[in-house]
């Protein structure tokens, strides 16, 4: 049975120039040949990914969004120095071919790498595919190290020491994301004015071993081995990674958990098979991560709530171009939903326990 996450056709509006791409590739990467066909990953809601095939080769090309975008988000040349520069000490990063500025190619920055071929899972498992509990254990641990593996990474040994500001993160993190919202909310979103001023009043001082952070670490962006070991091979998305606090990114990527027990606010927006029976708790997942890094972690609240804000500010961000007409992708149009149960959610972990 084929459980190969698949490509389908270009969206409306999302199409490229197939001889102008043809022509960029043929120049660029050596060996390719043949006739070139065009799909397109349907999930993801940010950089467009879409999937190239000439003579029997498949490549993965990634461009920025249509529409509006953040100021500082979508940034090409970025992501691609960030692959290049983690792939030979974290071999779960593709491998980067060619990035290119020639907009007369498709009308922006882009770039192109290797595609690693494997199981994604979404909402739920797909069909034919089976997890017992042990095994949905197994993988929430393989999760959790190969995350951990990452921030273990010593990134001014590959060259990133320049990519990120470690001192003050935790800081610019929730005055920024608190702008980013303001600036993005439209008349139909919710407030959110109280949940940032929590996280201003409990803000945490900076970890003290800051470390590269992918920032949108969850199970839709690693591939797994489609054999019988089910094991990590590829993580994919760095359009965020930056150099920060690991308990941010533990805390962001915990916003994607919602558990069998989880509230219906929370239940009506899972995008991850983490309720399966043998899934980890977030406090389990967040102890593991406590015992590999040597250090105790008794109150994870305000990271956790920082993650949830913060996805409420992408799913926002994303929002804001549907309601504007900047894209026709009709998944968009509920995001307001997502954006309401977040801020509950939030809210719920702001209370004082009793």
């Amino acid at each position: 049975m084929d459980l190969i996450d698949k490509s389908t056709k270009v969206r409306q509006g999302e199409e490229l120039d197939f001889k102008r791409v043809a022509e960029f590739l043929k120049d660029n990467i050596p060996g390719l040949s043949g006739d070139l066909t065009v799909e397109q990953f349907p999930s993801g809601y940010s950089n467009l990914t879409y999937l190239i095939r000439m003579d029997g080769t498949e490549l993965i090309l990634r461009r920025p969004p249509i529409g509006r975008k953040a100021r500082t988000a979508h940034d090409m040349s970025r992501e691609y120095r960030i692959l290049k520069a983690l792939k030979p000490v974290f071999p779960y990063c593709p491998t980067p071919l060619v990035y290119s500025e020639d907009e007369s190619v498709m009308g922006c920055s882009f770039y192109v790498m290797e595609r690693i071929k494997g199981v994604i899972l979404r909402r739920d498992i797909p069909a034919g595919l089976t997890l017992s509990p042990g095994q949905m254990t197994s993988l929430c641990d393989d999760l959790l190290d190969v995350h951990y593996q990452l921030h273990s990474v010593d990134y001014r040994a590959v060259g990133l020491d320049g990519l990120g500001k470690p001192e003050g993160y935790v800081k610019r993190q929730v005055d920024g994301w608190s702008e980013r919202y303001r600036a993005a909310r439209t008349e139909d979103a919710p407030s959110f004015e109280d949940v940032m001023k929590w996280l201003s009043q409990e803000m945490r001082p900076d970890y003290a071993r800051p470390a590269v952070i992918h920032n949108d670490y969850k199970f839709d962006n690693v591939v797994l081995d489609p054999t019988a070991s089910m094991k990590i091979i590829g993580v994919l998305d760095w359009e965020m990674a930056t150099i920060g606090d690991p308990l941010m990114d533990l805390g962001s990527s915990l916003a994607y958990w919602v558990q069998a027990d989880d509230p219906l606010e929370l239940q009506t927006i899972r995008t991850l098979p983490t309720n399966l029976r043998g899934a980890l708790t977030r406090n389990e997942m967040v102890q593991r991560y406590a015992k590999k890094a040597g250090i105790t972690i008794n109150d994870f609240n305000f990271y956790y709530c920082f993650g949830v804000f913060r996805l409420a500010v992408i799913a926002q961000q994303i929002y804001y171009r549907f309601y504007h007409g900047q894209t026709k992708d009709p998944r968009f149009k509920a995001l307001i939903v997502a954006v309401h149960n977040l801020e509950l959610t939030a809210l719920r972990v702001m209370r004082p326990k009793r």
